[in-house]
């Protein structure tokens, strides 16, 4: 396994595993002997950085989620897990009540539901302090100054160590970290979008983004981060939930002309490597120039084991290249 370094003050920053570990389905869809077997052998591997959500996966019963984070409350217990492992978790989207979702009943983003909603977090995941807490989509409804000061305030208490941000405009991460910067507050300093070696249509417009996505990395988001060192970018769904392998699973925003070269050029390297595409496509992520830390879920060891095996590929410069100027 190897490592880097999330955060910039010295207080909270920590050392994690360049592969973060998926657990939204942990304790719904993947059980609990499956989910325990798949974390013992993530942290067997060196693996140090698991993530989660307050809502995860609030769509598997019509429930409001917090079945990963008491799942993994119970394998951190069974375990005698401590402050080795790093556990990011999100707010904001859990919904209000079953039945109901992100889209149209989320949590958000008040001061009263950031400390609700972070409390009610360490509480199912049995910690004392939230290793990384990310605002997990936007919430226009609430003054951003009352959010950031929210955040700012468990990190003051102790109760939160780094914050980051997903889902949201750059332009609103930016004027979020302005507005702490100028108070001399602890800003998001991580985080997590959708991004992947194919590229998405950024123009197609879903549930949470009527314009268009916002939740995918493009070149806006590429630039933000070159600018800003101190960020780190968790990338979510880095294999597309399976598609690389399964072409029918290729999500509707993929499809388009720029793809197919893409993936004939992955295809290529992936036969010079003798690796599988997945482990290509992680490897790329991991040894590009801008610092990136591939979240990936799994389902099975085998699944687990493709993700890990990853980390010790080197691409070459050629082939690093090819990956890059394929359009």
């Amino acid at each position: 396994m190897k490592y880097r370094t999330i955060g910039t003050d010295p207080a909270h920053r920590r050392e994690v595993s360049v592969l973060a570990l998926g657990a939204m389905l942990f304790g719904s869809r993947t059980d609990e002997k499956t989910s325990y077997a798949l974390l013992d052998r993530y942290v067997e591997a060196g693996g140090t950085f698991i993530d989660t959500s307050d809502n995860y996966a609030f769509w598997e019963d019509g429930g409001q989620g917090g079945q990963s984070e008491e799942l993994l409350g119970r394998w951190r217990r069974s375990r005698g897990v401590g402050d080795e492992i790093v556990i990011a978790t999100k707010l904001g989207a859990r919904p209000l009540a079953p039945g109901t979702g992100y889209l149209d009943n989320p949590e958000g983003l008040s001061a009263k539901v950031i400390r609700e909603s972070a409390e009610r977090s360490r509480e199912r995941l049995g910690v004392d302090r939230l290793d990384l807490l990310y605002a997990h989509i936007d919430d226009a409804t609430v003054p951003q100054r009352e959010s950031v000061e929210a955040f700012a305030e468990l990190v003051a208490e102790g109760t939160v160590g780094l914050l980051g941000v997903s889902n949201q405009a750059v332009w609103r991460v930016e004027r979020a970290r302005a507005i702490a910067a100028a108070a001399g507050l602890p800003g998001y300093e991580v985080l997590q979008y959708e991004h992947s070696y194919l590229r998405p249509r950024f123009d197609i417009p879903g549930g949470l983004f009527p314009d268009g996505s916002l939740g995918a990395v493009g070149p806006e988001t590429l630039s933000y981060l070159r600018a800003e060192p101190g960020l780190t970018l968790v990338a979510y769904s880095p294999l597309l939930k399976g598609a690389y392998v399964r072409p029918d699973r290729l999500p509707a925003d993929y499809d388009h002309p720029g793809t197919p070269p893409r993936l004939a050029a992955l295809r290529e390297v992936a036969r010079e490597t003798g690796a599988s595409v997945n482990q290509v496509v992680l490897a790329w992520q991991l040894g590009g120039d801008l610092p990136v830390v591939p979240l990936a879920g799994a389902s099975s060891p085998a699944q687990l084991d493709e993700n890990l095996a990853a980390v010790e590929l080197e691409l070459t410069a050629g082939q690093r290249a090819r990956l890059d100027g394929a359009h």
